[in-house]
């Protein structure tokens, strides 16, 4: 007598049957919708349900639940998980509230020496704490349970972003004379006619630039072998010196000198170098900081020495970022100053300086894009 099923065959149209076939062959659906994918196809060309659950390694109950779905409920509804009523949640909205309201504290705030949390000192605090706050139901809360929770809500008590808050009263309109200059020296670059009477820099100091010397010689690369240069791990300090540097905003020039402190005496060296460099007709427009060495008493009794030669255009406070200069220091940390090793401040001096004379020899014109659309000049 043949087999009788107790369940009707499974027939797929031909839309259904290509999205099964698809899904039953795809590497990055979950697991569960690919195998019951498989389990769709398989009934629907007529294999036993026994048949299925030993060629997919599975029981009979989960194939005939499955074939169950789809005979109800239709094929693609069966390929998801259907809403369940679930276990009743041991922890309260209250209790969850409370644990989030402690990740948003610091640590030192409730007697410890930590800065921030770590999730087994929350969760040790929380269980300490909880009967008393009149939340018993975390008296066994597991670690993991405290990482659910603050994924959930989206809080990382154990990072730090930093921020930068804006202390000068007057940011946006030293900006705006900032962004002024980059879209005078744009019109500059951009005209026929080349102005000579002004001359337009972006200057800053890099200081603490570590003169560092190896205890003992690096090693090539061997090609085969050894990929790139052998270092040992100990090495010697010589110190550090400053790099007082200012980019001709016109023509790309960096002028720089390299100097062991950065005092007003410092900046008046550099001052007098600018003023040797520039035909003496020109004006010297400089976009610098607010640095206490740009505005001592001992600067200002050398530019009362040379009136109208030189015009400071001072960045905000906190906005250092708005100086070009900035990016040519970063590109240099990146590329020349990256793994340096010298014998001796000097030649660590000379170093930098013969940089400088690179670069020179092919200058690369910086052009600012922030917010120059915003800005005209009449």
């Amino acid at each position: 007598m043949p087999f009788a099923r107790k369940r009707p065959l499974i027939i797929l149209n031909r839309d259904e049957k290509s999205y099964v076939q698809e899904l039953s062959r795809s590497r990055t659906e979950a697991s569960q919708a690919i195998e019951r994918a498989k389990i769709i196809l398989l009934y629907s060309e007529s294999v036993s349900v026994s048949a299925i659950a030993r060629q997919l390694q599975t029981n009979r109950p989960k194939v005939e639940r499955c074939i169950d779905k789809v005979l109800q409920l239709g094929v693609i509804a069966s390929l998801q998980d259907l809403p369940r009523k679930g276990k009743p949640p041991s922890i309260s909205k209250e209790a969850r509230a409370w644990v989030l309201s402690i990740a948003c504290q610091k640590p030192k705030d409730f007697g410890y020496s930590y800065e921030l949390w770590t999730t087994k000192l929350l969760s040790d605090h929380i269980k300490a704490k909880c009967k008393k706050a009149g939340h018993s139901c975390l008296e066994k809360l597991s670690r993991g349970t405290v990482s659910k929770f603050l994924t959930k809500s989206k809080i990382q008590p154990h990072k730090i972003r930093y921020y930068l808050e804006r202390r000068d009263p007057d940011f946006d309109a030293k900006m705006e004379q900032v962004l002024y200059v980059y879209k005078e020296v744009e019109m500059l670059r951009n005209s026929d006619h080349k102005d000579y009477s002004v001359a337009i820099l972006s200057y800053d100091e890099k200081p603490g630039i570590q003169a560092i010397d190896n205890t003992a010689p690096d090693l090539a690369p061997v090609p085969g072998e050894k990929p790139c240069f052998a270092r040992d791990h100990e090495y010697v300090r010589h110190g550090t010196v400053s790099l007082m540097a200012g980019i001709d905003l016109l023509n790309g020039n960096i002028h720089g000198i390299v100097v062991d402190r950065h005092r007003s005496s410092e900046f008046i060296q550099f001052l007098k170098m600018i003023d040797m460099k520039y035909q003496k007709k020109s004006k010297i427009r400089i976009v610098l900081d607010n640095h206490s060495a740009h505005l001592s008493k001992e600067t200002r009794v050398y530019l009362s020495s040379v009136p109208n030669r030189f015009e400071f255009i001072f960045t905000p406070k906190h906005g250092s970022w708005l100086n070009i200069i900035e990016s040519f220091f970063g590109k240099m940390a990146r590329t020349m100053l990256r793994g340096i090793r010298v014998h001796s401040k000097e030649e660590l001096k000379e170093r930098i300086l013969k940089y400088l004379d690179e670069v020179n020899s092919d200058p690369v014109v910086f052009r600012w894009k922030y917010k120059m659309d915003t800005i005209s000049v009449t």
